[in-house]
Parts: structure tokens; sequence; C-alpha cells
């Protein structure tokens, strides 16, 4: 099977750790092979190709490049949907991080461009491929948590203000088009959505409270009601030093389970036998370590992040390419996520509970591109 060559515009953090684990994750050795970085700033370009043996180059050049296959987009979110615009009008298959991009416009065009154009869309969303999640969706599927009643979403994270003022699009409604929920916590947007069921009505407050100088929140609250009726409350701050690990809990009638920092660390489902009519064992019976993934140790990007759920998902990504079908989180279910962070903010703006519009994209006509700047250091 021959591999995918890509190509990664953006040098910074993200962009880096893409590049890095198209060139180290080993599962990726023989689907995938890193070509070229772009990025407007050349010193950026040639200190990841160095450090990853690829060719640093400029974001047109790399475009246009007939020995690349998929561009990777890792630049301000703002930014998302106009260079892949430009990726497909160029033959690529695209990968954007999160979110797909900050308007529902913008992320409409680009799914209607990869639709136009043929190609493959994917939206990183890579803690649906950590294991834990994956051991938790299955046991959901399972039904063995029984009736999903309620989660809880942590993201209690600290940003200091050196982060925001290190460039003018950060903060911005433009180019960041929010704050700790759209720019930090939407993967876990996502993640309750793929385990609970797409979010269907909010009720929310925002809050710019450690920060000056930005046009977006630090601190978000959000109460979701899913279509299956069950509820999730919410928190995203980037205002919480000296900043904790990202939590995840979900109840189900007969069965809980809690995942921190993408390990699974509770986790009980009630045996066909097990009586369940008083009270419960208060959080007693952790079975988590019988169900926890076996997994070798992972270290830490130099982003924070495992490298094995980003190269879990671009291998994913190899795989839809190769067979023709959908990535695992295409165009539409990045949408999902962001009309979902949307509607948390237009709830907090009106103050009124707001119904999430239609997950289904129109087809719509591709807007012309426009001039990339800088991207996440």
């Amino acid at each position: 099977m021959s591999r995918l060559r890509f190509g990664v515009i953006g040098c910074g953090v993200i962009g880096g750790l893409h590049a890095r684990v198209l060139t180290s994750y080993p599962p990726l050795a023989e689907r995938a092979r890193l070509v070229a970085v772009a990025s407007p700033s050349s010193q950026r370009a040639r200190r990841l190709a160095a450090e990853t043996g690829s060719e640093a180059t400029d974001v047109s050049a790399l475009l246009e490049r007939s020995d690349i296959d998929v561009i990777s987009v890792c630049t301000p979110s703002g930014l998302h949907a106009e260079l892949g615009l430009r990726a497909l009008a160029a033959g690529k298959h695209v990968v954007v991080e999160k979110p797909i991009d900050v308007t529902a416009r913008a992320a409409d065009r680009l799914i209607a461009g990869a639709r136009q154009a043929g190609r493959a869309l994917a939206v990183i969303s890579q803690r649906r491929f950590d294991p834990a999640s994956r051991m938790l969706r299955s046991a959901l599927d399972a039904g063995e948590l029984g009736t999903l009643t309620s989660a809880l979403v942590e993201v209690p994270l600290w940003r200091g203000q050196s982060y925001y003022d290190s460039g003018d699009w950060r903060g911005s409604r433009a180019l960041d088009g929010g704050g700790a929920l759209l720019n930090q916590g939407v993967h876990a947007v996502d993640l309750v959505q793929w385990l609970m069921g797409p979010v269907v009505e909010v009720a929310a407050h925002t809050a710019l409270k450690g920060h000056r100088g930005i046009e977006v929140e630090d601190v978000v609250t959000a109460s979701l009601r899913h279509a299956n009726g069950a509820l999730t409350s919410l928190l995203a701050t980037t205002a919480a030093y000296p900043g904790r690990t990202t939590r995840l809990t979900v109840h189900g009638d007969r069965g809980s389970a809690v995942i921190d920092n993408d390990e699974l660390v509770y986790f009980h489902a009630a045996g066909p036998q097990d009586d369940t009519s008083a009270y419960g064992a208060y959080g007693a019976g952790n079975q988590a370590a019988e169900r926890r993934p076996a997994a070798p140790a992972e270290q830490r990007d130099a982003s924070g992040l495992l490298p094995s759920p980003h190269g879990e998902q671009l291998l994913d990504f190899c795989d839809a390419v190769a067979a023709g079908r959908a990535p695992g989180v295409d165009g539409e279910e990045g949408r999902r996520a962001l009309l979902t962070v949307l509607a948390v903010y237009e709830a907090a703006r009106t103050g009124t509970v707001t119904r999430v519009p239609s997950t289904t994209a129109p087809d719509m006509s591709p807007a012309p591109s426009a001039p990339m700047t800088t991207e996440p250091a």
C-alpha cells in the first residue's frame, strides 16, 4: 500500500506535533510520509523541517507541490476554511486542526468544497482515539451503564497573560473565534457528544475574569441537554491557576465512568444480578483497573499532548482515503461540535435557552480564499 505524502501548514505548537507524529509514530511509518512544512515565518519552518527531516517552504509553494497528497492545516482557527479550500482547489486531501473554523458559514464552505472536489476532509478531535475513550464508547454501545442520565465536563486550564500577548490573533474574534470553550474546550464538547449523543439545547454564562485585552471569554459554564434527554454540566476556563487536568464523568442508571487526563480512573458497571435499588456504593467497587486498556507508557510531546491519539486519527485518515470512506471525524462531525459551541455563546449573550441548529451542512459553493497571516506559537 502506497504512503500518503503530507505537507503541514503552520509550524507552531500544533503544527510541530503533527510533523513529529507523522515522522515518529511507528504505526504511520508505512502509511504516511511528511514531505514539507510551511509557515509565514521562514525561521520556524526551517527549524521544524530540520527537526523532522522534511523540507521548509512557503504556503503557496507547498500547495502547488505535486509530491504532496494531504495538507494538514495547523494555523489560527479563523484561517482553517480558507486554507483548506486552497488545498482542495490544488487537488489535496485536507486535515484541519480543531475547530473546523470559527463560523458555521466557513465550516459549510469547507465541507461543500471537499464534497465538490471529491477529496477527504477530517477535523482533528483526537480524544475520540484515546484508548480510554474508545473503551468507554464500547461499554456505552453495549448498554453497560444503562440509561445515560448525566455527564460532567471540566476543562480547568491556565493560560497566562503572556499567552494572549504573544500574538495579535490570540483572543480575537476574527481568528480565535472564541476563548476557553472554542479554543481549548471544543475537544471535550466533541467527546461528550460522541459518548452521550448530540446536544440539542443549551443554557450558559461566560465571563472574562483572569485576563485583559482580549475579545473572548476565559470562563464559561453551560448546561447541555442531549437528544436522549441526558444532561451535561460543563466548565471550561483558562483562568484556573496553575491549571488542572481535563476530566469527563459519565453517569448512567447502572454505572459510571471517569476519564481524567486521557486515563480511565474510575469505572463501575452493575452486573446482571447486582441490586441497584438502594443507595449504591458511593464510588466504591472501582473496576477501572480491569477495564483500563493495556497500552505502553507514552511520553507527552512538547505540546503537552500524547502523540498516539493524533497518530491514530491520522492513521484512520489514511485508511479512509485508501478505502474511499469518510474519516472517523469528518467535516460534518467537526461542524456539530462548532455549532454546539456557538449555541453556548448565543445562550450566554442572550440569557436564554438556545437550540443547537441542524447538524447537516448545506451544499454551498466555496468562497475565494484569503491571505494567511500567522500561526499558533
